[in-house]
């Protein structure tokens, strides 16, 4: 498996992986960050590992789906006609919910629950005010790819839009510290 990504100091990094049945092993990482990003190199990386690990210990090779890997991928069991090549499942659902979270309605919900989280988040009397009123449970929903989270969590939100509604029409909302503050209008009447 491989999973590129941009670090702190905007350094392209590669990281491959191996998947069996006794578990998922770190090989290596690689800086392509002088490299370019194309089909050919990033067929020569995944030949390289195939390499390193030992073609017959290898049935298939798991990338993101970015047209450079998805020509190497195809390239790769040209070359190696025993490999399966494979994009990967999560990175497929988190570029389906980008695009459907790009629809205007979507969008726009999003941005509003984002703005509610952030709210009480980031306000701790808020926050033990929303749990009180939730019975402890989260809004926030961790998801393995970001857009997910975004939906898992508009679902929470869902879940608990009456306990939240009471929350901000109870008596301890009212006498409380943010009631009145511009912050939560805007969270609670957008």
């Amino acid at each position: 498996m491989s999973d590129g990504w941009t670090d702190g100091k905007s350094r392209v990094l590669i990281n491959f992986l191996i998947n069996s049945p006794a578990g998922t092993w770190f090989l290596k990482s690689i800086d392509a960050s002088s490299s370019i990003k194309n089909g050919s190199l990033m067929l020569k990386y995944l030949d390289d590992v195939v390499s390193e690990v030992g073609e017959e210990n290898v049935v298939q090779i798991i990338t993101d789906n970015a047209s450079n890997y998805k020509n190497a991928g195809t390239r790769l069991m040209e070359k190696r006609e025993r490999l399966w090549w494979t994009p990967c499942a999560a990175h497929c659902i988190d570029l389906m919910l980008e695009d459907i979270s790009k629809l205007t309605v979507y969008d726009q919900t999003i941005r509003s629950a984002k703005q509610v989280v952030k709210f009480i988040y980031g306000h701790t009397w808020v926050l033990s005010l929303m749990r009180e009123f939730t019975s402890n449970k989260e809004i926030i929903r961790p998801a393995v790819t970001r857009f997910a989270t975004s939906f898992l969590t508009l679902q929470s939100i869902y879940k608990q839009k009456q306990p939240l509604q009471m929350m901000f029409n109870s008596k301890k909302w009212c006498e409380g510290p943010f009631v009145k503050s511009h912050e939560a209008i805007n969270v609670y009447c957008p």
